[in-house]
């Protein structure tokens, strides 16, 4: 995930500084000192770096943290404050009209993932946000791009204005506008043709679009891990459209993390929406004050929120709940709680937006995923009657399942134990429920 290395090396920053018995000069020197390599260290534009730590340090002396009684506390708020400013602030909301239709025009370079970012920005609008929404397909050069967005469109169970390759690309957007208007769409997302390279003729044509449909967001689709690059692209397409946000793809990589640090301060251009993954769903809003958050090991507990309001099913949750809290907890439901986790992601992204989580090493992840794996194969090669009533599980039938599954007796054995340990926890919940606090040992 990009921040990665840097939300380690702030982490560090913020426990040392909390560690300080008291706050003095010397040890200020040598925090901003460390704040300065780690943003460097993270491919944050080097002018950047320096009016961040100048803004830290000026904001300090003026708070006169020194002599506040948490001077720990004020510092790491003050780094927090500047980090969000860095990230765009409250200018990362996209606004939406509301008599009439929210016009987006999508550009970016060729090969950015741009149609697909299309399709992604569509289903977060209409799943997530419930709009009702309108796609236009004006990457007339590439007639891949468009057959790949009417695939997605379908898919999406969203309308697409189509009208082949042949045509002009103003006059598809103006025709999508038309039929948004007329139809009473919400949003409609024009995506436009890109280039290899920025050059004149995709400019102008881009400028005309904008020129007759009056777009209200100009939306830049970069790519995290292309570094500075990422906001020199920004700073061109900037200067010739006038650009309102940036949707930021490849979050999830490896990137260091400059370039959203960095774009936004340099171009004034915001960051609305960051691309998490491959997947259609993988595709958030970025909120400022979470990322800083994060990235100094405050975790995100709005964040884990919404992928819990998004992805957990609240009427299977109540009746698994009541269910346990009943007394009534098979191996089908320890099963059905697992596949709920995975449907937030991998447990690694969850437990960044913890506060407070302890630090987990990749290998150690891998094996509870795997663990978990191995659950559902163990538990789907057992009859109805056993996964009903494990207790009817003795040796020949262990031995059954481990053949079925591929597996061992001791896997088998794991499985039994695990079940069992929830068992536990939903009877001392059931007791806590009827006594009012946990029995001793919970």
């Amino acid at each position: 995930m990009a921040f990665e290395a840097l939300q380690e090396k702030f982490s560090r920053i913020v426990k040392s500084i909390k560690g300080e018995s008291k706050l003095t000069e010397k040890n200020m020197e040598a925090m901003l000192k460390e704040v300065r390599i780690a943003l460097l260290e993270a491919d944050v534009n080097y002018k950047v770096v320096k009016v961040f730590v100048s803004n830290v340090k000026e904001k300090a002396l003026g708070q006169e943290v020194y002599t506040k009684l948490n001077p720990s506390e004020m510092v790491i708020k003050i780094v927090k404050d500047e980090l969000v400013e860095l990230l765009g602030s409250d200018r990362s909301e996209l606004i939406y009209n509301k008599n009439k239709p929210t016009i987006i025009m999508l550009v970016g370079l060729q090969g950015s993932g741009k149609t697909t970012t299309a399709a992604k920005l569509a289903n977060l609008m209409k799943n997530k946000l419930k709009k009702k929404v309108l796609l236009a397909a004006c990457d007339v050069y590439r007639p891949a791009a468009i057959d790949q967005l009417a695939q997605l469109a379908t898919q999406l169970k969203v309308d697409l204005v189509n009208m082949g390759d042949k045509v002009n690309p103003v006059d598809i957007a103006l025709k999508a506008k038309e039929k948004a208007y007329n139809d009473h769409y919400d949003v409609l997302i024009i995506d436009t043709a890109g280039r290899l390279q920025i050059d004149e003729p995709l400019m102008e044509e881009l400028k005309n679009i904008k020129s007759k449909v009056n777009p209200d967001e100009i939306l830049l689709l970069t790519d995290a891990l292309a570094g500075q690059d990422t906001v020199n692209v920004a700073k061109t397409f900037n200067d010739t459209l006038g650009l309102t946000g940036d949707i930021m793809s490849k979050m999830d990589g490896d990137s260091r993390g400059g370039a959203a640090l960095s774009i936004s301060y340099v171009t004034g251009v915001p960051i609305k929406f960051i691309g998490t993954g491959e997947k259609i769903s993988d595709l958030d809003i970025f909120y400022p004050e979470r990322m800083a958050e994060r990235i100094l090991g405050m975790g995100d507990v709005l964040s884990l929120i919404d992928k819990v309001q998004e992805n957990i099913d609240e009427k299977e949750a109540k009746k698994a709940v009541n269910k346990m809290m009943g007394g009534k907890f098979t191996l089908d439901d320890m099963l059905s709680q697992m596949k709920q986790i995975q449907k937030l992601g991998s447990l690694k992204s969850l437990m960044k937006l913890i506060p407070g989580a302890p630090k987990i090493s990749d290998a150690q992840f891998k094996l509870v995923e795997d663990e978990m794996k191995n659950f559902e194969v163990i538990i789907n090669s057992m009859t109805k009657e056993e996964r009903e009533n494990p207790d009817i599980l003795k040796n020949s039938r262990k031995c059954r399942i481990a053949k079925g599954s591929g597996k061992t007796n001791a896997d088998v054995n794991r499985v039994l134990k695990k079940y069992e340990e929830m068992k536990k926890q939903t009877k001392m919940m059931k007791d806590f429920k009827k006594g009012g606090r946990f029995p001793s040992g919970f």
